[in-house]
């Protein structure tokens, strides 16, 4: 009799823990994993369009720029090695010809040079950095629009998450007695979501505008030597 009793309660037992387990299950709040992209869509079109439009605009500007500035920044280390022998030999022309080949930044600046021989060094001298100048504003190219990316992203962004909060509290306002808190939570989401993008979009854009100005700095370097060397070539004693 009592070997007959246990096996029943043994599967008593068993049907409540299966019961209080699937309570459990049934219990347990559903885990919603956040995705980005449907993140970006809450955000509305009217601010995330533009703002996509900005990076896109803006990663073009820093690649094309930095292709240009890394050409502008390459360098033959005897250039001007060659530009002495062909001045102290008073082969002009082929000087002319070595820096029409050369292409770069310097290489035109010595090149305006080389075309006032013969006149006052400060006239030669002005030449040069009129033409450094021109250069260098070439280089730039984009440069504002990339500074204003940077700015006016996150101003954008912040516009949109304005622009979602008068939303959420007018859609409270309306709702009287009714009002859930679900509707305020999720116009917050919503409104959010814009000043997270605008920042992102501003903060990329800063630091590429940065690096960007860093490798124009170090091409403003060169072409300052370069300038340098060649003034001291016209000053050099003629053997």
């Amino acid at each position: 009799m009592l070997l007959q009793i246990i096996p029943d309660t043994m599967v008593q037992v068993a049907d409540t823990l299966a019961t209080a387990t699937e309570t459990i299950t049934e219990a347990a709040p559903e885990v919603v994993e956040m995705n980005y992209l449907d993140m970006a869509m809450k955000g509305g079109p009217a601010i995330m369009i533009p703002l996509l439009i900005l990076s896109i605009i803006a990663v073009y500007i820093f690649i094309e720029r930095l292709v240009v500035i890394h050409k502008a920044s390459k360098e033959d280390k005897d250039f001007m090695n060659r530009i002495k022998d062909y001045i102290t030999e008073g082969q002009i022309e082929s000087a002319t010809k070595l820096c029409q080949t050369t292409n770069t930044p310097s290489a035109r600046m010595i090149e305006k040079g080389i075309s006032r021989l013969g006149k006052p060094m400060n006239d030669v001298l002005v030449a040069i950095e009129n033409v450094g100048n021109i250069e260098t504003t070439k280089l730039e190219k984009g440069f504002t629009m990339l500074a204003t990316i940077s700015g006016g992203a996150p101003m954008l962004g912040f516009l949109g998450t304005v622009l979602g909060m008068v939303q959420a509290f007018f859609d409270m306002a309306n709702a009287g007695n009714n009002v859930d808190i679900t509707v305020l939570s999720d116009g917050i989401y919503t409104a959010m979501i814009t000043t997270v993008a605008g920042l992102i979009v501003g903060i990329v854009a800063y630091f590429a505008y940065n690096y960007l100005v860093s490798k124009l700095d170090n091409v403003v370097q060169k072409m300052e030597l370069k300038t340098m060397e060649f003034m001291d070539l016209l000053n050099e004693p003629i053997k």
